[in-house]
């Protein structure tokens, strides 16, 4: 594809800040030297302690920033900045990414190439260990524990991958949507805050009859840690919460009963003596805290339109 700026569509890059300025910058940097000209930046500042601004224009003169009031969550961010968008396609990607050259090209090529396109995402390769997989695509959600996984996570990447392919979900942390789908399928749901809330979005793209593409030309870079770090109960509680919400608004019967039996059998007993054997209480309230919450939340009509 040309890269002349008359040819090329415009591509809206949305990116949330929240007190990592500093990181929100590299992530500019890279930006202003990809092979792809055509874009137009905004940074959503989910109501970060500083201003970011003043550092994030002389990073990116171009960028448009736009400053919550209040922490709306990285759905409720995103939609801010896809509301301001004017792209053609818009490009939702965590500031603690950065670009490789051919990384927009390959995505837009796939809405080019498949009318059914609703969402794609890049391969992911670690940043801190690069040749290693982070994502190739996800497997399903499975219908007893309401959890994936990453297909090729941690693997040396020899190729093996190297296939586009339809998935069942996109990653988070960078996904393309265009501007015409979004007005049929709407924007992200901002009940979750945290966590889960790009698989629920992506179902509602796959009941509209689009399919979410995994595309290995593409690349990005995640600063992710390869190892598992310290939970926070923050995590804890959102990650419980919005593991039984999802499954409340994606799961039909009887496949949600099956999960909700797992979850009372099986999960709450295990996770709620291991919080006690290791003395973690303020985990063990996080946890319970999540799923009191979908037991009073329980009367809500949740399921968006679940067959």
């Amino acid at each position: 594809m040309s890269q002349e700026n008359n040819i090329a569509p415009l591509v809206s890059i949305v990116t949330v800040n929240y007190n990592t300025t500093a990181v929100t910058c590299e992530l500019l940097h890279s930006i202003s030297s990809n092979s792809y000209r055509n874009v137009e930046v905004i940074v959503v500042d989910n109501a970060s302690v500083e201003d970011p601004t003043a550092a994030l224009l002389e990073a990116y003169p171009e960028v448009k920033v736009i400053r919550s009031a209040t922490n709306k969550g990285f759905a409720g961010g995103n939609n801010l900045g896809i509301v301001a968008a004017t792209g053609a396609y818009i490009f939702l990607v965590n500031n603690d990414t950065e670009f490789t050259d051919g990384l927009i090209e390959g995505l837009v090529e796939v809405f080019h190439q498949h009318p059914d396109a609703g969402m794609v995402s890049p391969k992911f390769h670690y940043f801190f260990h690069k040749g290693t997989i982070e994502y190739a695509g996800y497997q399903s959600v499975d219908v007893f524990t309401g959890r994936n996984s990453m297909i090729g996570c941690k693997e040396a990447d020899q190729g093996q991958y190297d296939q586009l392919s339809s998935t069942n979900y996109a990653h988070g942390g960078g996904m393309m949507t265009t501007a015409a789908v979004l007005k049929d399928v709407g924007l992200m749901p901002e009940v979750y805050f945290l966590y889960y809330e790009e698989f629920d979005w992506c179902e509602q793209f796959k009941r509209k009859g689009y399919k979410i593409y995994y595309q290995y030309k593409s690349l990005i870079y995640h600063k992710e840690s390869m190892t598992t770090g310290k939970n926070s109960p923050l995590k804890t509680y959102y990650l419980t919460r919005n593991r039984i919400l999802f499954m409340r608004r994606n799961v039909a019967l009887p496949n949600r009963i099956i999960f909700l039996l797992y979850l009372t059998l099986f999960t709450i007993p295990k996770n709620t003596l291991q919080f006690l054997l290791k003395r973690e209480k303020e985990h063990l309230k996080a946890f319970w805290k999540g799923i009191i919450w979908n037991v009073k939340h329980r009367q809500l009509n949740l399921i968006p339109c679940v067959a």
